[in-house]
């Protein structure tokens, strides 16, 4: 599931590219399959970025990439391991609702970023994921640790305190904002719900189909029901 739309980035050959708190690796991934880019994932998360490797191991086999190379690092988003400058492009795509420091994880994702080159950031939108907050008290932990709730215009503020200047935004995954609220309504961690795990392979056959119905209900509904708000800002 890919939330930064990478059509907006201008993506050059040579550019260095950071998914900092990569997970599994899926922008990771995307951004390998750009031509002749530097794709680096990081996360704190071993066991993650072990899932991120195959991934990408994957991608290599099936020769579903741009021609360009990969790493994967363990790192704090708080203390990076990179030098000042260093990237074309760093994705902070649902990481920074994870983070109690998160004024010095925008530090750190701006000192290691180019002038001139862009942050994409994606958080939980504000009022799906307080929804989601009211119905179950679980849902934060299930959620691997949602410790705030950001306001597009509170995260915005928080960039561009630090020298950044927005130059677009927009919203994704309206399709998986109703899936969250019936999980948190059932239960966050409960397994055995057949309409959770019906919605759920719904989602799946979605992601890997992308049938061209429920991509033009998913657009139509996003400034609506976007789960994610994902904006894109300029050093």
């Amino acid at each position: 599931m890919i939330t930064v739309d990478f059509n907006k980035l201008n993506i050059q050959p040579g550019f260095k590219i950071l998914d900092i708190g990569c997970g599994s690796g899926r922008h990771t991934c995307a951004a390998y399959q750009c031509r002749d880019v530097v794709a680096i994932g990081a996360d704190i998360n071993l066991r993650d970025l072990v899932t991120a490797k195959d991934r990408l191991n994957l991608h290599d086999q099936l020769g579903e990439h741009g021609g360009g190379t990969w790493g994967l690092s363990v790192a704090d988003m708080t203390r990076l391991p990179f030098k000042n400058n260093y990237f074309d492009l760093v994705i902070a795509s649902e990481v920074m609702e994870h983070i109690p420091e998160h004024e010095n994880a925008a530090k750190e994702v701006i000192r290691v970023l180019k002038p001139g080159s862009m942050l994409v950031v994606s958080v939980p939108r504000y009022w799906p994921e307080r929804i989601c907050w009211g119905l179950s008290e679980d849902y934060c932990n299930s959620s691997q640790g949602h410790i705030r709730i950001y306001k597009s215009k509170e995260l915005v503020a928080l960039l561009e305190g630090f020298g950044l200047k927005k130059w677009a935004i927009h919203y994704a995954h309206s399709l998986h904002t109703p899936f969250w609220w019936l999980k948190c309504l059932l239960g966050p961690t409960r397994e055995n719900s057949l309409l959770v795990n019906l919605y759920h392979r719904f989602l799946t056959w979605d992601i890997m189909r992308q049938p061209r119905g429920t991509r033009f209900l998913d657009n139509m509904l996003n400034p609506i029901l976007g789960k994610s708000v994902v904006v894109y800002l300029r050093k």
